[in-house]
């Protein structure tokens, strides 16, 4: 698929789940050919945009800040914590200014129905906590990652913060499945995080986390009562008379029914 933004990270792979017409996307690429820091985060949110999704179920490998999410827990976090650097992190610009509510970054309504899809299959999942998005693609420290722990963070990842703030603009319902792989570098007996343990860990994972997904996928559609199909409404603070026509069209996917 082509969008305003570029090319999104693969193909997207569509087709029917449960009887659910779905659409998923390997963000790196199926190869894993892509940076957490190389990613196309806008042009991957507006190809599910083009295609008519409204809910956005991100599943992810995560380092652990706090003994008690320990590698192999599934986790739904609420909140988010930026430490990148170089990321566009907005679809908006060139002629309009938007600013959209961001206080609770995930879908509550979309990470309940999560939630009761691990009871359905028997797969514990622990609710809340706030991920922590660096910029990789190296490791932290272990001066950075006890720092995190002393701001009470909790998950550390790469890649879920910009999907988030994206997929609130395209008024996507957006949660993350953060599957737990190690203990970062804070931990005494896992002072040196590897690929070799992520890969490993997150291939144990796997097959709770498709468990997750089929099931919850099988919940949905819901209505949706939350905030946001409409997180744009009181958001514009251009004037869409005001915005050139080249970004108007730019942005008419996002920005149609309220012009």
């Amino acid at each position: 698929m082509e969008t305003p933004f570029g090319k999104p990270s693969d193909a997207y792979r569509v087709g029917i789940l449960e009887g659910k017409p779905v659409a998923f996307l390997a963000r790196h690429n199926r190869n894993h050919t892509i940076l957490p820091s190389e990613l196309n985060f806008r042009a991957n949110i507006y190809g599910f945009k083009k295609l008519g999704v409204e809910w956005i179920l991100s599943a992810s490998a995560v380092g652990s800040l706090k003994e008690e999410l320990a590698p192999l827990d599934i986790v739904l976090p609420d909140q988010f914590y930026d430490r990148t650097k170089t990321r566009i992190s907005t679809f908006f610009g060139d002629g309009i200014v938007v600013h959209v509510t961001f206080a609770h970054p995930v879908c509550e309504r979309l990470a309940s129905v999560i939630e009761d899809a691990g009871k359905d299959v028997d797969v514990g999942i622990k609710r809340g906590g706030t991920y922590l998005c660096i910029e990789g693609p190296q490791f932290s420290t272990l001066a950075e990652s006890n720092t995190y722990r002393s701001w009470g963070m909790d998950l550390i990842g790469m890649t879920n913060l910009q999907e988030a703030k994206l997929a609130r603009e395209a008024e996507i319902c957006y949660t993350t499945i953060a599957l737990v792989t190690d203990y970062d570098c804070w931990h005494p007996q896992h002072d040196a995080v590897t690929v070799t343990d992520v890969i490993e860990n997150l291939r144990k994972n796997t097959e709770n986390a498709q468990k997750i997904i089929r099931a919850a996928v099988k919940r949905l559609p819901i209505d949706r009562t939350c905030k946001c199909g409409r997180a744009l409404k009181h958001a514009i603070l251009t004037d869409l008379r005001k915005v050139p026509e080249p970004t108007l069209r730019k942005l008419e996917l996002l920005l149609k029914k309220y012009i």
